[in-house]
């Protein structure tokens, strides 16, 4: 391969922000593998976030790069995966493509593919256009790269700052999870946050049905695990919420220990889990959680915490929470799904079209 940006690249990042600001132009913010795609002739490489290949995990998106980008060239963008109806993107499924076994990897292109979001031009041919404004970056971009799929799409752009907001509260309903927002005179930048994202923040009251003990204390607690009831009246494990100091979290240690059950006597037994309660021994043999310590202490279903989270991936939050504070106002009862807000159903088509 002999390009005029070479492997590996990493990728220009965006900083969160709280609003959307002006004078920019602003693109759906994609919720998969951020990737950079390279091509020379019939070598294509895909490297990650992290620069590292995840060329192996994607031959569907190698066949599409062959197929629909130019010759030469090396583009920035995301890999994501469709959910099973088309209406919306599925993360989980996506995680589950990066397995070492080839066969697994060939039947899981067929059963759940991926597709090649791009939203920059890094070079064409033999011309590095990284030191482009992202305006010319982005008109290259549209020039020489068709994008309407089936394997390689090029993401929407808007100049508009009120279409922008409705993007924001629309494109949520296809799985995706906020604006970024560029700035159209910035060349671009490897490893450096000068975009800006913004993501959805929405507030929610858990259950704290247990902890983690920290890995570097063993009388800290280095993650409270969240739960919420569901429709059944059964707790289900969402996720944790582990930010905050050393000093807190010795003090948690103490104030939790009074409410430590035995595991026969929690809502999350293995059991129960059989029976199909979400726990958070769920991913235990998960390969992304290979020699990972997921045991945890099981507590009373008492305490109730307010957290702060982004969306929801499925029956969970998509990412780790942010503790605002405990809730001893708070039931555990109406700890519930029914709490959450939902956002308006919108299809996938609507946002890769247009």
């Amino acid at each position: 391969m002999d390009l005029p940006v070479m492997p590996p690249v990493a990728p220009m990042l965006a900083k969160a922000v709280p609003q959307i600001p002006p004078d920019h132009w602003y693109e759906p913010k994609w919720d998969g593998f951020r990737a950079v795609v390279y091509r020379d002739g019939d070598e294509v490489e895909i490297g990650s976030r992290n620069t590292k290949p995840i060329t192996r995990y994607f031959p569907e998106v190698v066949t599409a790069a062959l197929r629909e980008l130019p010759d030469r060239c090396v583009l920035d963008g995301e890999v994501v995966v469709a959910n099973a109806d088309a209406t919306g993107l599925d993360f989980e499924a996506l995680l589950q493509r990066i397995h070492p076994a080839a066969s697994r990897v060939r039947l899981l292109a067929e059963q759940t593919p991926a597709v090649f979001i791009a939203f920059d031009l890094l070079a064409l041919d033999d011309e590095d256009l990284t030191g482009l404004p992202f305006r010319e970056r982005r008109a290259r971009l549209e020039a020489a790269v068709r994008g309407d799929g089936p394997g390689v799409y090029r993401t929407r752009l808007t100049r508009d700052l009120d279409e922008a907001r409705r993007w924001f509260e629309q494109f949520e309903g296809a799985g995706l999870d906020g604006v970024v927002a560029k700035d159209p005179e910035q060349p671009y930048q490897p490893d450096k946050r000068v975009m800006a994202k913004i993501k959805h923040e929405r507030t929610a009251d858990c259950v704290v049905a247990g902890y983690r003990v920290h890995k570097a204390a063993d009388d800290a607690v280095g993650s409270l695990l969240l739960g919420l009831y569901d429709d059944d009246g059964r707790l289900a494990s969402v996720g944790v919420t582990s930010s905050f100091p050393m000093a807190r979290r010795k003090e948690l240690f103490a104030e939790l220990q009074p409410l430590v059950t035995d595991a026969a006597d929690h809502p999350w037994t293995a059991q129960a889990q059989a029976s199909g309660t979400r726990t958070p021994t769920e991913a235990a043999g998960s390969r992304w959680n290979s020699g990972k310590d997921l045991s945890f202490v099981p507590l009373r279903p008492e305490r109730v915490v307010e957290v702060r989270y982004d969306h929801m991936e499925g029956p969970r939050f998509r990412h780790t929470t942010q503790l605002v504070r405990f809730r001893p106002d708070r039931e555990p009862e109406s700890c519930t799904y029914a709490q959450l807000e939902r956002p308006v159903r919108f299809e996938l088509g609507e946002v890769l079209g247009g």
